[in-house]
């Protein structure tokens, strides 16, 4: 999902849907595909003008000041199917296993879950697992999914039958994206996942590639994958690849016991975007980094205007996101502890005065340097699970923010406080 906020320019395509909020409205548009999120006068000149939804106490505010606050409901929901798995990959984020979690929804109940999200306006599913290749019913509800005006995109890992693979090549056309999960090539895949893995997930690659021009590589990014990154663009260049997406190792299931050796250092960090960028340009790939990485953004003094414009933010859990383990339990993010509802009563939940905790006590927790940082309302205050994981207080300041290692260092205080694993 990309997302254009408060865009100027013209809506050429046809709106396949809008949601009202405080500021405007957010559309989303088929070609190019983007939430684009539109100011009240842009609005009404798509022909939205539906008063009620925009209270008097907002009139006159600016666009990014309302933006600000809680959206009407998240953008996108990221649903764990399932926690079975084979893998059993060494940072896996959930922690999965062949027999999956007990008491995990089925076929109804994520229906069920589908019709709630769809009610509080969401336009996008994020599906992955454990493996949701392997469920006979995951085409059904990718097609209800639609049915109820969301798209379903997919994430897997390719590591499946050869018969589950062409099933899944069958249901491919359900889903705007399927992002094949690769951190590595050749032998780099088996320094993030313990074991090689690769030429299988290739084959699902190739084989999705054959039936739809939608599929993209997650790259999960360590320590020891970092450097090479290049040989991921260049892969996904020669499969001929939509996109890139990277992501930042958390502490977080299986991940949590091997954080401290997976997780990039502070120079890597650093390095993050000037060699992304290089790297997009050179392989005219688009890439996309998870909201994690914004501290990493911002270390650069990225414009804000470009930021905002490129919908550069951080910590989006509890509000342009949420997340669903494979119980049903609701989340702020998919790394996230469960909160006390379930995701089908998120209707209820979402409005609630304590709803996601810190998640959302983003600005009034805000300790030093976040505070005074300009970039805090961009990026909130970095990753809510790693502060958590490492300092014990998930309102705490990303501990691996540039600007926070060195405000700690310079004030004579840890750069990191980590907790004994359990």
């Amino acid at each position: 999902m990309y997302v254009w906020p408060f865009a100027n320019r013209s809506a050429s395509s046809r709106p396949r849907a809008f949601r009202y909020e405080r500021f405007g409205g957010i559309v989303h548009l088929e070609r190019p595909r983007a939430l684009v999120f539109v100011d009240r006068d842009r609005a009404r000149r798509l022909g939205y003008d539906d008063a009620p939804n925009w209270s008097d106490d907002s009139a006159g505010a600016p666009a990014e000041a309302l933006m600000e606050h809680v959206l009407s409901g998240p953008l996108e929901a990221h649903l764990q199917l399932t926690n079975r798995c084979n893998a059993g990959c060494q940072g896996c984020y959930t922690g999965a296993t062949p027999e999956g979690a007990k008491n995990e929804y089925g076929e109804s109940d994520w229906k069920r879950s589908i019709d709630a999200l769809a009610r509080r306006g969401v336009f996008h599913l994020a599906l992955g697992g454990g493996e949701s290749a392997i469920l006979p019913w995951l085409g059904d509800v990718a097609a209800y999914a639609r049915a109820q005006g969301l798209v379903p995109n997919l994430t897997t890992s390719g590591l499946y039958s050869d018969e589950e693979l062409a099933r899944l090549c069958g249901w491919a056309p359900l889903f705007g994206q399927i992002n094949v999960s690769i951190d590595g090539v050749g032998e780099d895949y088996a320094k993030v996942r313990g074991f090689d893995g690769f030429a299988q997930a290739d084959r699902a690659v190739v084989a999705l590639r054959r039936v739809t021009r939608h599929v993209g590589i997650n790259c999960v990014v360590t320590r020891a994958s970092f450097d090479a990154l290049a040989r991921v663009f260049a892969y996904a260049k020669k499969r001929r690849l939509r996109e890139v997406e990277l992501l930042r190792f958390k502490p977080s299931g299986r991940g949590s016991k091997v954080y401290e050796q997976l997780r990039c250092t502070d120079a890597q960090h650093r390095a993050m975007l000037p060699m992304v960028l290089g790297l997009a340009r050179r392989h005219r790939l688009r890439v996309r980094l998870d909201c994690s990485y914004t501290p990493m953004v911002t270390h650069h003094k990225v414009d804000q205007r470009l930021m905002r414009w490129l919908a550069i933010y951080g910590c989006a859990g509890g509000d342009l996101l949420v997340g669903a383990k494979a119980s049903g339990a609701l989340t702020a993010c998919s790394f996230a502890a469960p909160v006390e509802a379930k995701v089908d009563e998120i209707e209820g939940y979402w409005d609630s005065p304590d709803a996601f905790g810190p998640f959302r006590r983003w600005r009034e927790a805000a300790a030093e340097p976040c505070r005074s940082c300009e970039y805090l309302t961009l990026c909130r205050g970095g990753c809510r699970v790693v502060s958590a994981h490492v300092s014990g207080d998930p309102a705490a300041p990303d501990p691996e923010c540039p600007r926070v290692i060195d405000w700690r260092a310079t004030h004579g205080t840890p750069a990191r406080t980590h907790l004994p694993i359990v």
